[in-house]
């Protein structure tokens, strides 16, 4: 492995510690390099805090060394004013010799300026290192500014037969408890769930990840015609809750009634997501609404908790055809991750 390649490694590692935390705003790494050895690194720890080039900067003890120095960058250095300054103004008010940026920014107020700011102030700029893997760190981010749509996880957990509940709608518990407790870290990584009007009444989900630290996600609930009784925990107002229906748009504390159309209704929804910056949203139910969006194509990833539970009759699990990512074994749940082979991303390899 080149020696470039090492390096942005090691900054797509740091990139990974904000993970949950940074949303809006990409993840992102930065390691800087002095006669190959690393004098400075940081990443991008919480949306509206410094930015990883400024972490690592402030983390180099000799800021003399800077001028000689390489800087490696998960992503494209911002070049605007938002929560923060630029970083390419950083960078070039600090001299750095040269800037390694594994991919390039795909928000229309970057993309390629920054680069372009860095090489009009004379420095040397290297592009694309590991570029499909820094791309792919920040798929969610990506696809916002790509497809105006938020990246879209199915989940759910079925039993050895299929099942993903009894016939009266009762589910719990399928799945272990190790893997529910994966689920609360996974809900802390997204920035919204969403289950369908079934799932809410029978369940009754808090819908909040109370078994990981980490930032709680925003709640989402389809109930197309306002049916779902206001004593459900979805409307405790504890956390931001959003209702989509087709009946009226309203605003009220951590709750917002959101009407979009019947005709098209997933579509208006996801549209609707992206307006409000939600990046990521895990669909967990139930088995209608889980449908409903793969015969739409509207999913990006399945993840499926398989348990020996028999049930022998009940509510099957949705159908689907994916590719298979990746299957491993927790406690007696069998998970496994599948993409959708119709979503074509700009950022894979053939």
């Amino acid at each position: 492995m080149h020696n470039h390649e090492i390096f942005m490694q090691r900054a797509i590692q740091l990139a990974e510690n904000g993970r949950g935390w940074v949303s809006p705003n990409p993840m992102v790494g930065c390691v800087i390099v002095h006669n190959e050895i690393i004098i400075g690194e940081g990443w991008h720890k919480k949306y509206g805090d410094k930015h990883a080039e400024v972490n690592a900067i402030e983390a180099v003890e000799n800021q003399s060394l800077l001028q000689e120095a390489t800087v490696y960058v998960t992503l494209e250095p911002c070049s605007h004013f938002g929560k923060t300054p630029p970083c390419a103004d950083l960078l070039i008010e600090k001299k750095v010799k040269r800037v390694v940026v594994g991919a390039g920014d795909p928000n229309p107020v970057v993309n390629g300026k920054g680069i372009k700011k860095l090489r009009d102030a004379g420095i040397e700029v290297i592009e694309n290192i590991l570029a499909d893997v820094c791309a792919e760190q920040n798929k969610r981010f990506f696809l916002h500014h790509q497809k105006e749509r938020p990246y879209i996880i199915l989940k759910w957990a079925q039993t050895a037969d299929s099942f993903i509940a009894q016939e009266n709608y009762e589910s719990k518990w399928i799945s272990g408890t190790l893997s529910r407790r994966l689920v609360h870290k996974w809900r802390t990584e997204e920035d919204a769930i969403l289950v369908g009007r079934q799932t809410a009444l029978h369940d009754n989900p808090q819908l909040t990840a109370r078994d990981w630290p980490g930032k709680q996600p925003q709640r989402i609930v389809i109930d197309r015609f306002l049916k779902l009784p206001e004593s459900l925990h979805l409307f405790d107002r504890s956390q931001p809750t959003l209702v989509y229906n087709v009946i009226k748009h309203e605003e009220h504390t951590n709750l917002i009634l959101s009407r979009i159309d019947e005709e098209g209704f997933l579509w208006h929804l996801t549209k609707d997501l992206h307006k409000r910056k939600i990046q990521s949203v895990i669909i967990e139910g139930g088995a209608t609404t889980l449908q409903h969006f793969i015969d739409q194509g509207l999913w990006d990833e399945a993840r499926i908790f398989t348990s020996s539970t028999i049930f022998g009759k009940g509510i099957r699990a949705p159908h689907f055809h994916g590719i298979l990512v990746s299957s491993e074994t927790l406690e007696t749940d069998i998970i496994q991750i599948y993409r959708n082979p119709n979503q074509v991303y700009s950022w894979q390899k053939n």
